[in-house]
């Protein structure tokens, strides 16, 4: 594979000797280039074996981020990148490194000794991170540089990059510590500068890239965080110098940390307003412990939204306008997809003089979230009473069997009954740090009142038939790194502690009813498997948005992941969900509302209401008109 890049020479670039001697000579044109702003863009340089090019060639065209390629040069030929001219450099300072067999066996300010190897090695120049001091100076912000004037300080992390023919290593990010009130500005200036390369790829908590101790970089000098910043972290080109070291190559020369050339390639200001929507990066915050922001396109935040608005309708006028709080599902879709595995809950067992007492309302939505959340290669286990593990099981096997899910998963119970049996049951080993899910969600699950009831709208007391799967969500409240969603339509609903004022100033029997249990995010809707189907068509959305799928991959694996194809086979159609709804009534579940064994949900005929909803939801999801 060839890279091919056309170098603009300036009318007095050096002559074809001088250009070679860059490397060579004792006195390069090379500088700590960590604090320069526009200009000519700073570049990085890699030196391999001729042998290695393809293969490196092909490891930082599948990692741009930290590695985005401007050129590479030919054994033997010094056809570079015209260097400009820079004052006031300093030759004392170490400018490369040797490599030999992974290990650094030195640091030298010229190449000079190493001239007849390099007849056999090859060039890259890669783009640096100290392009991103231009974004700050856009953003209106001060700079903050480490002290001692020294480079920005860069940390390993235990994100892997994508592999290729031998070339592996952790990512390595920089961070700078940006004001909280700010972080949008930034982020949005150094997209506008740098595209893609000026995305951060983590904003929050070091410790979810694998990093320790910010005041200890393994690069570089630390920039401390003072309080109302956050810290924002940006690929490195460091990284390349983990892959030298990782490959064990016999000799490889890198610039050194902080080292660089001033290549004629300048870095190139988009327009004003030239980012289109699909660009334009929002930053949204989805978790204070640990600190978690996330990030996604303009656009895709459009689309949510406008799901949002869609299941909020109130077909049964009970009110729910009043519980509504924006960007829910926006906060909950961002977190789940962020998340490993998801925990599912659903069953309220309204009708109690019945067999079997649950409704149709939430088992569809639950299944029809795990089935994408499957799609997304999420780990899913649904909870359910024990009373009912026997129905729901031949509930998704029969999902299986006419496609309405691709595969099983896991059908839990849990009647513990303690916080220390709800932590036991969310973590292995008993170990707050380590959970075995990162998100619960309640899908039109029955919740506890204050008086520690569970009650239906009708204010009859249903406790005899629900195990407290509510201890789960009060004790991932104190775990770090667990989230929660509740879905609800009545207040009444496992999560809608977040809402309870409302619904009990706003909703009919609040003030009895009420769950008292909060999740994290608290999406509202006018029958709650419609809240599933949005969470469902929300997280097709971000995963569609590059913005958002860049920060998820962290920038170190290849832009374009297969699987969206999987992604909207996967989204709930019509055609699914009157299947799923067949097999509920074929199990005598009945209508929450009516009490009905029939093809509705809360009362509400499938094909006129439902059907109608979750078309509605696709067209937005889709884009279609």
């Amino acid at each position: 594979m060839t890279f091919t890049m056309t170098f603009t020479l300036h009318p007095k670039s050096c002559p074809l000797a001088a250009i070679r001697s860059l490397i060579l000579q004792k006195k390069p044109n090379i500088r700590n280039m960590s604090s320069t702003t526009g200009g000519p863009r700073p570049a990085s340089m890699v030196v391999l074996h001729r042998a290695l090019a393809p293969a490196f060639e092909t490891f930082c065209q599948a990692n741009r981020g930290p590695l985005p390629l401007l050129g590479r040069g030919e054994p033997g030929k010094w056809a570079w990148p015209a260097l400009g001219a820079v004052s006031g450099t300093r030759m004392d300072r170490p400018q490369f490194r040797k490599y030999e067999f992974g290990a650094c066996t030195g640091s030298l300010t010229s190449l000079e000794e190493y001239s007849e190897q390099l007849k056999d090695m090859v060039t890259f120049f890669l783009g640096c991170s100290a392009s991103l001091e231009g974004a700050w100076e856009k953003a209106g912000l001060p700079r903050r540089d480490p002290p001692g004037h020294g480079h920005v300080g860069a940390y390993k992390t235990t994100v892997p990059c994508t592999t290729v023919a031998g070339f592996c290593c952790p990512l390595v990010v920089t961070m700078r510590p940006v004001p909280k009130d700010k972080l949008e500005r930034l982020v949005q200036a150094s997209c506008s500068l740098m595209g893609e390369q000026g995305q951060p790829v983590h904003i929050g908590d070091p410790e979810l890239l694998g990093i320790q101790d910010l005041s200890r970089p393994d690069y570089g000098d630390p920039v401390p965080c003072q309080p109302g910043e956050v810290p924002v972290f940006w690929p490195s080109q460091l990284t390349s110098l983990e892959a030298v070291s990782g490959y064990q190559t016999p000799l490889a020369f890198t610039s050194a940390p902080g080292s660089m050339v001033m290549t004629d390639l300048k870095d190139l200001e988009a327009p004003a307003g030239c980012l289109t929507p699909e660009g334009i990066p929002e930053v949204h915050p989805i978790s204070q412990d640990p600190l978690h922001y996330s990030i996604t396109s303009a656009s895709a935040v459009q689309k949510i939204r406008e799901l949002e608005t869609v299941i909020a309708v109130d077909p049964g006028n009970r009110g729910i306008g009043h519980l509504l709080r924006k960007d829910e599902l926006l906060r909950a879709s961002l977190s789940l997809s962020h998340a490993h595995a998801v925990l599912i809950t659903t069953g309220f067992p309204t009708h109690f003089n019945h067999e079997p007492p649950e409704e149709t309302d939430g088992p569809p939505g639950a299944i029809a979230l795990a089935a994408f959340l499957q799609a997304l290669d999420k780990g899913v286990s649904v909870i359910v009473d024990r009373r009912a593990l026997s129905l729901f099981q031949k509930l998704v096997e029969e999902a299986v069997e006419q496609g309405v899910l691709k595969t099983p998963f896991p059908i839990l119970t849990y009647q513990g009954g303690s916080a220390e049996a709800a932590q036991a049951f969310l973590c292995d080993e008993r170990d707050p740090k380590s959970p075995r899910f990162d998100h619960l969600v309640a899908i039109e699950r029955a919740g506890r009142a204050a008086d520690g009831n569970y009650y239906n709208a009708r204010k009859m007391n249903i406790k005899h038939l629900v195990d407290p799967i509510d201890d789960l969500f009060l004790v991932a409240q104190k775990i770090p790194g667990i989230l929660s969603t509740g879905v609800g339509d009545g207040g009444n609903e496992l999560g809608m502690g977040k809402v309870k004022e409302a619904v009990k100033n706003h909703i009919r029997n609040g003030d009895v009813i009420a769950c008292d249990v909060e999740a994290d995010f608290a999406v509202i809707a006018g029958v709650s498997n419609w809240g599933g189907y949005a969470l469902a068509c929300a997280l097709y959305v971000l995963n569609s948005c590059e913005v958002h799928g860049r920060y998820l991959r962290k920038a170190a694996r290849p832009s374009h992941a297969p699987g969206e194809q999987r992604w909207t086979e996967a989204l709930p159609s019509v055609a699914k969900e009157e299947k799923m709804l067949s097999i509920l009534v074929q199990h005598r579940v009945r209508s929450g509302v009516s009490g009905n064994v029939g093809m509705e949900v809360d009362g509400l005929p499938f094909h006129s209401t439902h059907a109608q909803m979750i078309q509605k939801l696709l067209d937005v999801t889709t884009g279609c008109q």
